[in-house]
């Protein structure tokens, strides 16, 4: 596939990326993805498809509730913008379960306890007493660094080892604190391949399911991310903003993420504060050394990005790739819905050398939060 084509694709995906995969079964009218209300609907039933039964009934009872918060129904109500795309329901998810952690609304510590199931009289509650808290919340894009993902994206540095056997330079944007450019530092079960650190205290063992992953040694040359609010994991606040992006019940994720948090802090790696399509033209100028793989890497950020920028971002990176040359090549791993919205996929993209010289594949169909991976290869 030549460069041409490859753009093409992942323009086409990142056009019509959004928050969410096909709505799941719930009773509820059809939703308008621009219609904020609706918008808390049909997440809830995109929650459950993905795992979460809580959240599911978490959002459902917002949405019965939400007239007892009238600042926040009014913002949710007339959300500037498409909703869905901003991940809105999950801003307000988080922030009731962030209100659930701080422990200051009884019935609400109760239900996310599982003392009781009453969820429409605590979130009613919560809604009402806590609404200045929510807003703050709701005011915030969505932070979830989630740990999960950097399995993907080491089966993906693996299969380019295998082909290569360089050591990698890792370039990520949406880095957020930069938990997963610290994949190295984790210890990985692929389908029984290890990888990574193998006593690391952070253990990603996805549900595998397909054809068994190449196994090649990963080397970490250098790694580098910007965003543009990177997390600094030392002010408490934002170790509560992450941590309450964790489904509530989803305990082991909570867990994992607390001891990559730890890691991060002992050696977070360089995160730049910035926009995509810059950082990205001055960091791919830079010279790249004889015998690295120069590795540019970014999981569901696609569609927090402004269409310009998108575009100048996959631009550079595709005049980058017809710049690569055997001795210094160039990959490209991407973890992003796909056009439709059906599927998360993992795609992998690497030139070796002439503007025809790409090739783009679909390594793997990922659940969004890294519960599993259907390896293609």
């Amino acid at each position: 596939m030549n460069s041409s084509a490859i753009l093409r694709t992942e323009l086409g995906d990142a056009d019509h990326v959004a928050h969410s995969v096909p709505p799941a079964r719930i009773s509820a009218p059809p939703a308008d993805t621009r219609d904020g209300r609706a918008e808390l609907l049909r997440q809830s039933g995109i929650a459950r498809a993905l795992g979460s039964a809580f959240v599911s009934d978490v959002l459902a009872a917002a949405w019965r509730q939400l007239d007892r918060a009238p600042r926040l129904a009014a913002l949710i109500g007339n959300w500037p913008g498409d909703p869905a795309a901003a991940a809105m329901a999950m801003r307000l998810n988080a922030g009731l379960h962030a209100l659930a952690r701080r422990q200051v609304h009884p019935d609400l510590d109760a239900l996310y306890a599982g003392r009781h199931d009453d969820f429409d009289r605590a979130i009613g509650e919560a809604l009402e007493t806590g609404e200045a808290t929510i807003l703050e919340w709701m005011d915030h894009p969505t932070q979830t660094n989630e740990v999960g993902r950097s399995a993907s994206f080491m089966a993906a540095l693996m299969t380019l080892a295998h082909d290569t056997a360089m050591p990698f330079e890792l370039l990520e944007f949406g880095a957020s604190a930069g938990l997963n450019l610290m994949l190295d530092r984790y210890a990985h079960d692929l389908g029984g391949v290890r990888a990574g650190k193998l006593d690391s205290p952070v253990c990603v063992a996805p549900e595998w399911r397909g054809a068994t992953v190449p196994q090649a040694p990963v080397v970490i040359d250098r790694v580098r991310g910007v965003d543009l609010r990177p997390l600094r994991l030392e002010e408490s606040l934002t170790r509560e903003r992450l941590l309450s992006y964790i489904w509530a019940d989803h305990p082991q994720r909570a867990e994992r993420l607390c001891h990559a948090i730890a890691i991060n802090r002992a050696c977070p790696p360089p995160i730049d504060r910035d926009s995509a399509a810059p950082w990205l033209a001055r960091q791919l100028a830079e010279p790249q050394r004889d015998g690295v793989c120069r590795v540019i890497m970014h999981s569901m950020v696609l569609q927090y990005l402004p269409e310009a920028e998108r575009r100048a971002a996959l631009t550079t990176i595709m005049a980058a790739g017809a710049r690569a040359t055997p001795e210094r090549p160039l990959a490209w791993i991407s973890l992003e819905w796909n056009s439709d919205r059906s599927e998360v996929q993992l795609r992998l993209t690497h030139w070796t050398g002439g503007e025809e010289a790409g090739t783009s594949r679909v390594l793997a169909i990922c659940h969004a939060y890294g519960s599993w991976i259907d390896w293609r290869g």
